[in-house]
């Protein structure tokens, strides 16, 4: 056999190797778009979101359960210097940003970079029904925590409505469950300390004991406790309802 005539194995396998991973590429991300398709998603850069992302894998048990200090969203950084700018100020100047879906939300979110104040604006001003629409599929890998972690980390007394109708609408969103599940055990104290500090601020929690009230105040504001009462046990009812969904009832006292 001639010199020329030898076989180079070693640029066959590297040709087959490639040739393998094209045909296995193809085939995950065609599988992916009927996933889509199936899922009826509401616009071209949801269906080409899901495609894109048709290459990541479901965590192990021990993926989850072991110790993590990468964040699940790479792009997430999170501002621990806080300030307390006026939250309406903020959302009054965050105003002409409007996503409409989950893909212009990830653009907006990546603006902010580490601005943990602008992001729980942000978040704040969209509202637990427009996050939900936009992620009726789901929501963005590692987004969940980042958002638990922003509102922790800037709640205002006064946000106590805003805060929790966002959480419903996260709630709500497609296989939240899962997200939930994923959280790690920084975001998940995060959520903890939020809902604390949510129920520190229910006014079901903060009565005065009745041993303490002066029988004639007792009479005369009677109708306007009870009032407050009622509306505090609603509202009590409802954050340990949405801890259950979290997954963190057991932890939060």
């Amino acid at each position: 056999m001639e010199k020329g005539d030898l076989i180079d194995f070693s640029a066959l396998e590297k040709e087959l190797n490639r040739a393998v991973e094209a045909d296995k590429q193809y085939r995950r991300e065609n599988d992916a778009k009927f996933r889509a398709i199936q899922q009826k998603v509401a616009t071209y850069e949801e269906f080409r979101d899901i495609v894109k992302a048709s290459h990541l894998k479901p965590l192990d048990k021990k993926d989850k359960n072991g110790p993590r200090k990468q964040p699940w969203n790479p792009i997430s950084t999170v501002n621990t210097d806080v300030r307390h700018t006026s939250t309406e100020s903020l959302q009054s100047a965050l105003g002409e940003s409007q996503p409409r879906n989950a893909s212009e939300f990830s653009r907006d979110w990546r603006r902010f970079k580490g601005g943990s104040v602008e992001k729980y604006a942000f978040l704040l001003r969209l509202g637990g029904e427009n996050l939900r629409k936009m992620f009726h599929i789901e929501v963005g890998f590692g987004l969940l925590g980042e958002f638990l972690t922003v509102l922790c980390q800037c709640f205002r007394p006064g946000d106590e409505a805003a805060v929790t109708g966002v959480l419903q609408g996260l709630s709500l969103t497609g296989r939240f469950g899962l997200g939930a599940s994923l959280l790690s055990e920084e975001e998940r104290r995060a959520c903890e300390r939020l809902f604390r500090k949510l129920l520190e601020t229910n006014p079901n929690l903060a009565g005065v004991p009745e041993s303490q009230k002066e029988p004639s105040a007792e009479r005369e504001t009677q109708t306007e406790e009870n009032t407050v009462r009622d509306d505090g046990t609603r509202v009590s009812v409802e954050l340990r309802g949405l801890m259950e969904k979290y997954g963190v009832c057991e932890n939060v006292k």
